[in-house]
């Protein structure tokens, strides 16, 4: 969310082509058309789940941040039989450990859309979950993601409700697939609440925590991000 498949090159280059990385650009972001929902269409989180089922090629090695963490989450309880790998970095997955924090934040941002001030709204989202302050970021910057921001409001149902079912019973305990959950040392705490319940359920599941690291480590953090990825490449 508010970047776009770019920012997934550094740890391409680490990675060293040892796999094909397919990544895209999600309605609204980079190189992809507006996002326009319509009456009867899906809602951002089940498009943006379209779209990456569409590149699958079983077996797969799925590997998300953040919100395309909880897309590849959504796939693989959907689909465990297609996921050979699952790497989850961030996951935002806040149904899994309701916070009191994170929901004092949500109302803070759907406070300010309401008004009409969706820079604010975007400000108080980037400076908890951005790689540096808002106002520290270029205009174009600032501006591109005062656009986006109704976006994030628009996945809460999602993220926070779990309107998909991602944490239905039995479905997480599916996935046989090996699964890593990566999170950065300084992110939210619910970052690692989240990362401790799903761990819980996941039959063959490793964590690890980089140290020095917030939200936005696979900017940050490439190397240690892209080593522990290939770890979990290596157990597949």
């Amino acid at each position: 969310m508010m970047g776009s498949a770019g920012y997934w090159g550094p740890i391409a280059r680490r990675l060293g082509g040892r796999v094909d990385l397919v990544g895209f650009d999600m309605p609204g972001h980079g190189r992809s058309g507006p996002w326009m929902e319509q009456p009867d269409g899906p809602d951002f989180h089940t498009a943006v789940t379209r779209i990456a089922a569409s590149f699958i090629d079983r077996p797969l090695d799925l590997i998300g941040h953040s919100l395309g963490a909880t897309v590849a989450l959504r796939i693989a309880v959907a689909a465990p039989e297609a996921i050979r790998s699952l790497t989850l970095v961030e996951p935002v997955l806040f149904a899994a450990a309701p916070d009191a924090g994170q929901k004092a934040r949500d109302h803070v941002i759907a406070g300010f859309l309401s008004q009409d001030r969706p820079e604010d709204a975007a400000r108080a989202f980037i400076d908890v979950w951005g790689a540096e302050p808002f106002d520290a970021l270029p205009l174009a910057a600032r501006e591109t993601m005062t656009r986006q921001i109704p976006l994030i409001a628009a996945t809460d149902d999602t993220l926070s409700g779990d309107r998909a079912d991602i944490l239905r019973d039995g479905g997480l305990e599916a996935i046989d697939a090996p699964v890593l959950i990566i999170a950065g040392e300084q992110s939210p705490p619910v970052i690692h609440g989240i990362a401790e319940a799903l761990a819980k359920r996941l039959p063959d599941v490793g964590r690890a925590l980089v140290p020095g690291a917030g939200h936005m480590l696979p900017l940050t953090h490439p190397d240690q991000t892209a080593s522990l990825i290939a770890v979990n490449l290596d157990r597949a």
